[in-house]
């Protein structure tokens, strides 16, 4: 009996190790308590009156989305700058007309709401909207050209997942298509293909990383847009990175996976774009733009599969590869035609641009190791691939800016 209770008596952490971790959690607790006082001093006491110029706040104001149907125009708003804004007034064509808040009241910083505003907009002309706050600063929101925005309905999902397929999964499996050539290819065009696939990743990490940025400086200042994207383009760069070589340096099936997962959150950016637009009302999908699309992603296929060349995966693998590079832009076209606001369209390129960049660092390492030396990057085949993975990358997305 004595024997079976001394293990236990032992695991008991003694009175100076009890004593020691109190005194670490207490520590640990002072500055905690020194900063919930500070803030409440901060917050309660009145000295900061001294600073005060009489200046009103500053108030900022961004306009997310643009709505026109039969009932007029439809604003949506989110308040920036120091203070809480509350709209006053509302002029279409330099004359004030009714509106309609939801939800009222005041906007408190970074919250957002609808202006719904009865004017009969004509078709084809430009109207100019501004809005006036309280404090009689004005925001001006400038309509192009009014047209009605189209609605989303359920009726709509099945042509946008066919038109996603189209553009993403249907090009991924044509290029994909080359991977029996591949492996009758020699070293030197496999390294070809390789450094192909590094080349148009290249161009897509630009490209996203170009695309999240234009979003961002849409969003609300607030949101301190360039550094938001920065910040979770390394963040998803570096757990991705994390997360593929904790098993040693992804080879085969693996690095194909990450090479469809990066290409797939490209592609989720761009169904964003197109499902934007659409709901904008300024997408003209025609069968030049769709087919553009489609030549576009065909040499994604071709980089999904050039790491399986000495492998044999299995068709639901092929096919598994080939939705997750494709599908996503279904899914961005559903999310940008349904809802959209501008910060979270450039977080969801940021994280497409992260995982970009860490395919391309792999299919590099991957490209190096196969070719046995630093000076392999300097191949006629390497070099070509590259040139070319840019090239065809860049010409054809010439036929797709929406």
């Amino acid at each position: 009996m004595n024997d079976s209770i001394r293990p236990s008596v032992a695991a008991q952490p003694s009175p100076e190790q009890q004593t020691s971790r109190a005194a670490n959690l207490l520590w640990f607790g002072v500055p905690l308590l020194a900063l919930i006082l500070a803030s409440v001093w901060l917050v309660t006491g009145d000295w900061l009156k001294a600073f005060d110029t009489g200046a009103p706040p500053v108030e900022k104001i961004t306009f997310e989305r643009t709505v026109l149907d039969s009932e007029g125009i439809h604003l949506q708003i989110r308040a920036g700058g120091s203070g809480p804004i509350t709209i006053g007034q509302v002029m279409v064509d330099d004359a004030y007309w009714s509106s309609k808040q939801e939800p009222a009241g005041t906007l408190s910083p970074l919250s957002s709401a609808w202006l719904h505003i009865p004017y009969p907009w004509v078709l084809g002309e430009k109207h100019d909207v501004k809005v006036l706050t309280r404090a009689g600063v004005v925001f001006k929101k400038t309509i192009e050209v009014a047209v009605p925005t189209p609605q989303a309905q359920i009726g709509q999902f099945g042509p946008q997942a066919l038109l996603g397929t189209f553009v993403g999964i249907v090009p991924v499996v044509i290029g994909m298509l080359f991977y029996p050539a591949l492996r009758s290819v020699g070293r030197n065009s496999l390294n070809f293909a390789l450094a192909l696939t590094v080349g148009l990743l290249a161009f897509l990490f630009i490209d996203t990383l170009e695309e999240a940025l234009e979003f961002a400086g849409k969003a609300a200042e607030s949101f301190q847009g360039t550094t938001m994207v920065l910040l979770v383009a390394a963040a998803t760069f570096l757990l991705l990175f994390a997360v593929g070589r904790r098993h040693g340096t992804p080879t085969g099936i693996a690095l194909a996976t990450f090479i469809a997962l990066g290409i797939g959150l490209h592609n989720f950016g761009e169904g964003l774009a197109i499902g934007a637009a659409f709901t904008a009302g300024v997408a003209g999908l025609g069968v030049f733009l769709v087919l553009g699309f489609t030549l576009h992603n065909v040499t994604e296929g071709i980089g999904i599969v050039a790491p399986l060349v000495d492998d044999r995966p299995s068709l639901p693998t092929f096919v598994g590869l080939a939705l997750l590079a494709g599908a996503p832009a279904i899914v961005g076209i559903w999310i940008g035609s349904l809802t959209y606001a501008p910060h979270w369209a450039a977080l969801a390129l940021a994280i497409g641009a992260g995982a970009i960049l860490q395919v391309i660092v792999e299919v590099g390492s991957y490209l190096k190791r196969r070719a046995g030396s630093q000076a392999a990057w300097l191949s006629p085949s390497v070099l070509a691939g590259l040139t070319l993975g840019v090239a065809v990358m860049y010409v054809t997305a010439m036929l797709v800016k929406v």
